[in-house]
């Protein structure tokens, strides 16, 4: 029993001393024919007897499912989230008819926060540490039909980057989200 208890101590204040590490697992995405991309969220309310038509106009590329909420209050969210999964060309379609149908494309999700084959435009369910706004431009460069799926990723994965420093009771402080980021309250001039 007493050794137990000095096992588990030794463990545990090893545990403390370790600095987090993050490893990303690299997993390879499966085929289009076994897995579809969902695309789920939000649309404006004007659309609201539109609502059968949008989400045909959102499946119209194929290899896609949806699940299209109207949303309660005038115009949609403006935040999208894109799978690492999706191809770009799916994704610029999902864009840019999300672009008509919602609030537009303001913030942009992180990858690491969003399953793989999963697309949401219109979400409400992310907190702004997890977002990033993006200027029209960015949207456009995204936009762009010669981003191959890598280039189109590693772009959306730059834009979306998180912020080191988010606001928090009319402060600034560390993105508790970013791994190593936690328990720190020292700011950094």
């Amino acid at each position: 029993m007493f050794a137990n208890v000095i096992f588990y101590m030794v463990l545990g204040t090893f545990s403390f001393a370790l600095e987090p590490m993050v490893t990303q697992a690299e997993t390879k995405c499966p085929s289009l024919e076994t897995k579809k991309i969902k695309v789920e969220g939000y649309i404006s309310k004007k659309f609201k007897k539109d609502r059968k038509k949008i989400a045909k106009e959102f499946i119209k590329m194929g290899d896609t499912r949806t699940a299209l909420r109207v949303f309660p209050m005038g115009n949609a969210s403006d935040v999208v989230a894109v799978g690492r999964c999706v191809p770009a060309y799916i994704a610029r379609h999902v864009l840019s008819t999300a672009i008509k149908y919602t609030g537009g494309v303001g913030s942009l999700v992180v990858q690491d926060f969003v399953y793989g084959h999963w697309i949401g435009i219109g979400t409400t369910m992310f907190d702004e540490p997890s977002q990033r706004k993006v200027t029209t431009e960015q949207v456009s460069q995204l936009l762009k039909p010669d981003l191959d799926d890598k280039n189109f990723h590693l772009l959306y994965r730059k834009f979306s980057k998180q912020n080191e420093l988010v606001p928090l009771f009319g402060l600034k402080l560390p993105n508790s989200k970013i791994s190593g980021n936690t328990n720190n309250t020292l700011i950094k001039p």
